[in-house]
């Protein structure tokens, strides 16, 4: 027999202090307008004393009590970030722990922006398998741990939270399409978390922690080369952009935004955006904006409706994955 994954629950965090542009300015040589203007973010939530698995932890518990289910029915954990709390153990091991989801195998995918849609990609794989029933999909960041808060070209971006789905097997077919690119040659574009050498037995090697963002580069990148593989996407299947309900796109520059729909030929109002209130959170945008757009009613979760995900940013990465919800 078949089978086929389909997001039963959805849910987001976001840490309690909320950081505006005019607070910013008080730090840094920046203002309202010029954030606002450029980028449409005008708040961004920042973390006090949480940790990345502090977010995804209560992500988790709100899909497990959502579902009404037991932590021990959760086949696995993915956790995509590029801000986890350590190397060892992965931020999913310490979500596993926390919510005492004894059976479940769980490990983290470093993807940058686009790391929610190859985490979802990879988690329908497992489930259309028939190995496994049920798993838990995150994107959690604290990026500000990773911006240099002297540089206003990128310390006004990006903010942290967290979101994610229940992905449970299903006797319908509910991913219809995807689309995953890589671009490694140019993947000093957006870089962040550069460790170097250094063991007593080699030349010293300097470490380059911070995030560091060709601006320009990227923003060519997402309209030219992520409406691009979109439109490819569409076209493969044989659906046009007027059939598809709702865009939810990587929440980086409202700007971006649209640009892309201008270039697809789709109305605006198919693309939700909250980077007004959270800035940019990386791998967590995407599944926050799901939640956000459950919780407003936009997206039913019945089946009924034809969504269109897609992220774009380091590594380069970019992917997009069609489903109905």
């Amino acid at each position: 027999m078949t089978s086929y994954a389909k997001i039963s629950q959805v849910a987001h965090y976001v840490p309690k202090q909320v950081i505006d542009n005019d607070t910013l300015s008080t730090v840094m040589d920046t203002s309202d307008d010029w954030i606002s203007t450029r980028t449409g973010i005008k708040r961004r939530h920042l973390v006090s004393t949480e940790q990345t698995s502090d977010l995804a932890i209560q992500v988790a518990k709100q899909l497990i009590e959502k579902a009404d289910i037991s932590s021990d029915d959760v086949d696995f954990i993915i956790v995509a970030t590029i801000t986890p709390d350590s190397a060892m153990p992965s931020t999913a091991a310490r979500v596993q722990a926390a919510i005492g989801a004894h059976r479940a195998f769980a490990y983290d995918v470093s993807a940058a922006c686009s790391g929610f849609v190859f985490a979802l990609s990879t988690a329908e794989k497992l489930i259309a398998s028939g190995a496994y029933q049920k798993g838990l999909v995150i994107g959690a960041e604290v990026l500000s741990k990773t911006v240099d808060w002297s540089d206003r070209s990128t310390a006004v971006l990006f903010g942290d939270g967290a979101g994610g789905v229940l992905l449970e097997k299903s006797e319908e077919s509910h991913f219809l399409a995807e689309s995953l690119r890589t671009d490694g040659s140019r993947g000093q574009g957006l870089t962040s978390g550069y460790k170097g050498i250094s063991s007593p037995f080699s030349d010293q090697d300097e470490d380059d922690l911070y995030l560091k963002m060709d601006g320009r580069a990227i923003f060519e990148f997402a309209i030219r080369d992520v409406t691009k593989s979109i439109a490819g996407l569409l076209e493969e299947v044989q659906i046009s952009v007027d059939e598809v309900d709702y865009f939810l796109m990587h929440q980086a520059n409202i700007r971006i935004l649209d640009k892309m729909s201008q270039r697809l030929g789709a109305d605006f109002a198919k693309f939700p955006a909250n980077m007004m209130e959270y800035g940019n959170t990386s791998a967590a945008s995407i599944p926050i904006l799901l939640s956000e757009s459950v919780e407003q009613g936009k997206i039913r979760l019945d089946g009924s409706q034809l969504i269109l995900m897609s992220g774009f940013g380091g590594g380069l990465t970019w992917g997009s994955l069609l489903m109905k919800l």
